[in-house]
């Protein structure tokens, strides 16, 4: 059963005449699909072109892009050397006052522990009630 339906499905062979009519019309169909192939062609070859153009222009902004951030980079690192630097003059003269503030204090610490020592006692005056403080060299009274 098989067979039959096999050989059922198979044309029986073409005689020669009939082969050359059928061979007429492919000539059309081969020029159309040649023309048709030519027209793909050019097209992939379009196609080609102007993702090379694309590729080009993207490049391009991409160097452009790449110098920009160069430059930016190195703006800003000057710029952060700049503040490093300016930071760094700051904090030497903060320490500096500060150094300068608490010899100060010491200072105005000894002349208190100073004054201490050499206090005048107080005397009072029943006249008038006034009290006597000490009068340092600046002319200021010593608390």
């Amino acid at each position: 059963m098989e067979n039959s339906d096999s050989t059922a499905s198979v044309p029986p062979p073409a005689p020669l005449s009939v082969k050359k009519e059928n061979v007429m019309p492919i000539n059309p169909k081969i020029a159309e699909l040649t023309e048709s192939r030519q027209e793909l062609l050019t097209r992939i070859q379009k196609l080609k072109e102007d993702l090379q153009g694309w590729r080009t222009k993207l490049d391009t902004q991409v160097k452009v892009y790449r110098d920009e951030l160069s430059e930016l980079k190195n703006s800003l690192n000057t710029e952060v050397e700049q503040l490093r630097s300016d930071f760094q003059e700051l904090k030497t003269t903060l320490q500096q006052q500060q150094e300068d503030v608490t010899a100060s204090l010491r200072n105005l610490g000894d002349v208190s522990a100073e004054a201490k020592e050499t206090e005048v006692p107080i005397v009072e005056n029943t006249d008038e009630n006034v009290q006597e403080f000490p009068i340092g060299d600046n002319g200021k009274e010593i608390e």
